[in-house]
């Protein structure tokens, strides 16, 4: 027989089943924890606590700059280095230094203005002095472990090949400004054409020019004009070119634009009468013939020979005032009237040269303000020199025509097209900044 109370030893008593399966239950979950904690311990990698909190550490300090003092001034153009740094108020003793130190390098006789900077120390002591004369002529005092020292510093400088071009208005003044370009450009032009045009009355509105020219640069600070290239000048259809070769101008034949006559007596002022042989004498009044160019300009004006020759003449001539009277080859004589002086050395007699200084512009004799009278007499007759033809100048000897050839198709090229632009040159080299 079966035991039905040891099959079912519980049977009949729910309560005490219900209660040993919650000891079970109780007794695995004991375990597993226990074993959690074990692996966490014992078995994982160990972290190691955060360091403790405190306050960050300070940075090192900044190293300072020394503060320095700067005093800036410049020298009057009469004035002098040591008078400007006096009324600076600044001592004496670095005064005396500054000059001493820079005596070596800068004649102070000869200083024409200029700027300067004197920098110190918190205590007052010179740290450096700069000095610049011009803005490619600077010298610095500077102070080193060895005392004070001076020297000529080197200025950086950039040289542009430029074609500049322009079209007259009113004056090739007027068009130089119009093109942006400075008063000396338009002198230096005038000159290379000396013998081809009369800027005074050959100038017409709507006449056009170029010229290639070297421009020098200090960074983007324009200093000077350097060596003219190429210059043109056109006028309808008649065109005059100047090609730079050896230190002078040449026709696209080669052909020297230097001649024995010169177009003007003097450089740029305005022309207050042309050659007419009756007009009415501003000061005698009636019609009486004007054999000359009238040439107003300020009093004290240079004049030059318009060609090499000799001085017939030199003194006072009644209504002429003071004039000279050149005498040249092929029975030329040229007559300047009017003048307020004398070149140095002019007397009857002397010898002189194509643009040699023979006076000044000025008022005497029979005269109502400061012009220049200029005559032009061929074998005893006046002409005009307004219209003359004058012999032209010497070809290039022919051991140099293939060169020359090569500069000027270079510079034909340059001038071509309407349209201005640069090149820099760097090191003989030129490169290409439009």
């Amino acid at each position: 027989m079966f035991d039905l109370k040891k099959k079912y030893p519980h049977q009949g008593r729910p309560f005490e089943a219900r209660k040993k399966r919650r000891k079970w239950i109780f007794f695995s979950g004991s375990f597993l924890i226990g074993l959690f904690l074990l692996i966490y311990l014992f078995v994982l990698p160990s972290t190691p606590p955060p360091p403790p909190s405190g306050p960050p550490e300070p940075d090192p300090p900044a190293t300072q700059e020394p503060q320095l003092h700067t005093i800036e001034g410049d020298v009057k153009e009469r004035g002098t280095l040591f008078q400007s740094l006096s009324d600076k108020d600044i001592p004496l003793r670095w005064i005396d230094l500054i000059i001493s130190k820079l005596k070596p390098y800068v004649n102070f006789k000869k200083v024409k203005g200029g700027t300067y900077r004197f920098i110190t120390d918190v205590e007052g002591e010179l740290v450096k002095f700069i000095y610049e004369a011009s803005p490619t002529e600077v010298y610095e005092v500077e102070k080193n472990p060895q005392g004070y020292i001076a020297q000529r510093k080197k200025v950086p400088l950039e040289t542009r090949l430029v074609k500049v071009i322009g079209e007259i208005h009113s004056s090739l003044f007027e068009a130089i400004d119009a093109a942006e370009e400075h008063d000396p450009l338009a002198i230096a032009f005038a000159e290379i054409l000396a013998w081809e045009i009369d800027f005074y009355k050959d100038v017409q509105e709507g006449d056009r020019f170029k010229v290639v020219v070297e421009k020098i640069y200090k960074g983007d600070q324009f200093i000077q004009y350097g060596k003219i290239h190429a210059v043109e000048y056109q006028r309808g259809e008649k065109t005059i070119r100047g090609i730079e070769y050896k230190e002078g101008y040449y026709s696209d034949q080669g052909i020297s634009l230097r001649k024995a006559f010169l177009k003007a007596p003097l450089r740029f002022n305005r022309i207050s009468s042309k050659f007419s042989r009756a007009r009415k004498h501003p000061i005698l009044g009636g019609v009486r013939p004007h054999f000359g160019v009238d040439y107003a300009a300020p009093p004290g004006t240079p004049i030059w020979a318009v060609a090499d020759g000799t001085v017939a003449s030199c003194g006072w001539d009644h209504g002429f005032g003071n004039q000279v009277i050149l005498r040249h080859l092929n029975g030329y004589m040229t007559c300047y009237g009017h003048l307020s002086g004398f070149g140095r050395g002019i007397r009857k007699g002397v010898r002189v040269r194509q643009q040699q200084i023979i006076g000044y512009v000025g008022s005497t004799g029979l005269s109502t303000g400061p012009h220049l009278d200029y005559r032009l007499v061929k074998d005893g007759h006046f002409r005009n020199p307004l219209k003359e033809t004058f012999p032209t100048g010497f070809p290039i000897e022919k051991g140099e025509m293939e060169k020359f050839h090569e500069r000027r198709e270079e510079m034909l090229v340059w001038l071509q097209g309407e349209s201005p632009y640069s090149k820099k040159i760097d090191e003989g080299k030129i490169e290409l900044s439009w």
